[in-house]
């Protein structure tokens, strides 16, 4: 990736932006709870910010680099929110549209009354579910790991968002148990992090009559000249995948989760999760962030409309509110208070009530490998931090990027 010589000509202090890779070594990697750690700012289109420190596998001294391929988890979401949105622009649905109009089977979803993950009562929603719903996490779909709601048992006891090694459940498999299971309230009334985009995932496919790799690859990674994102790592290339840690406790900060000798990602996968399926590396989803940043397109290759890409960052939750007002304070890959939420992506409402320094009407999400990634329209901006350390709640590294980012800008 070409980096400015000079950051001064794009408006950062090249100096300030120096603090960022001794802050990470020394306070995460140095003291071995974070593997290695990739930052990137860019403004103004232009890179001014690359560095690399740690290692990718610590086992076998690996350094973390510029082409080390990592998990991206959920920051997958904002991707297949876009590859829907590509749909949008043909007028091939409304955001109204109920989702049972492309699949059939949500037409009779139900929403928990009572009871027991054995034994419970259900009712009718209050509406059906629609595409905006999805987009916006307030269908009242939900994840098993969550373990907070008799619900997320259920999703449990199916393992639809952890499937086992080797399971041969498919997408249209996942979104048909989905619509067996009730929803944890009626949509549009609350906002709860879920399963809601591996079922944009699937609308892609229905729209497109393609699976959803091969959709991505035609509309997104194609045309942004994404060469190493997808659902897997070819095998000429897994030298390159970086090993996955979890913060297993302070006597034993981190354990391996996936080895990158071992791992899942290293073969073709029956799930196409659109929700957390994609790795990546730090270049590809830089340019992911440019065609955002410019309006839905990069270097001549359109993906959106100026207008798609404004409407999909302005805040479309219910309420007219933040994501506190809308109830549920369940885990997520941001912050509450101040925060919106629109088609795909976390919305800066008030950087005041979020205690996080920024500019409204900025975007963002996250993966729970504590990956993170940000665009800020008003300052031409755009920012990334990753990792790979699970979960993402561990340390509060994406707030101190932002931070030290910030603290560089001179005009």
């Amino acid at each position: 990736m070409e980096i400015v010589d000079k950051a001064e000509d794009v408006g950062l202090s090249a100096d300030r932006l120096g603090r960022l890779r001794p802050f990470f070594a020394s306070r995460y990697v140095d003291q071995q709870k974070l593997p290695g750690v990739i930052t990137l700012v860019s403004r103004r289109g232009q890179a001014v910010h690359l560095e690399c420190s740690g290692w990718a596998d610590v086992e076998n001294r690996r350094p973390m680099a510029e082409d080390t391929i990592l998990r991206i988890y959920s920051m997958t979401k904002p991707v297949c929110s876009v590859a829907l949105m590509t749909f949008y622009d043909e007028g091939a649905f409304q955001l109204d549209d109920p989702v049972s109009r492309f699949i059939p089977g949500f037409a009779n979803l139900r929403v928990w009354d009572d009871g027991t993950p054995l034994q419970y009562r259900t009712k009718f929603p209050e509406r059906e579910m629609t595409i905006a719903d999805l987009l916006t996490h307030t269908s009242g779909l939900t994840y098993g790991f969550m373990a907070r709601h008799p619900v997320d048992a259920l999703y449990r006891r199916r393992k639809l968002d952890s499937p086992m090694p080797g399971s041969s459940m498919t997408l249209a498999d996942l979104v048909d148990a989905l619509s067996e299971l009730p929803l944890l309230f009626s949509p549009g009334t609350q906002w709860s992090y879920s399963l809601a985009t591996d079922v944009v995932g699937r609308l892609v496919e229905v729209l497109s009559g393609q699976p959803l790799d091969a959709l991505l690859q035609e509309r997104i990674f194609g045309p942004l000249r994404m060469v190493d994102t997808g659902f897997w790592v070819p095998a000429d290339q897994a030298e390159r995948l970086a090993a996955c840690y979890f913060a297993a406790g302070p006597d034993q900060p981190m354990v391996v989760f996936d080895r990158p000798d071992s791992s899942t990602y290293l073969s073709a996968p029956s799930l196409l999760s659109g929700g957390g399926g994609l790795v990546s590396t730090v270049g590809d989803y830089h340019r992911f962030t440019q065609m955002l940043l410019g309006g839905g397109e990069l270097d001549g290759a359109r993906v959106l409309g100026r207008k798609t890409i404004q409407f999909m960052t302005s805040n479309h939750l219910p309420s007219g509110d933040d994501l506190t007002s809308m109830g549920q304070p369940v885990f997520s890959e941001t912050s509450y208070d101040g925060i919106g939420f629109g088609l795909g992506f976390s919305v800066m409402l008030d950087p005041a009530r979020a205690h996080v320094v920024g500019s409204k009407g900025e975007f963002a999400w996250g993966g729970a490998a504590s990956t993170m990634f940000w665009v800020d329209p008003a300052e031409e901006l755009t920012g990334m931090v990753l990792t790979q350390l699970m979960p993402s709640s561990t340390y509060p590294i994406r707030r101190e990027m932002k931070a030290l980012t910030y603290g560089a800008l001179i005009d």
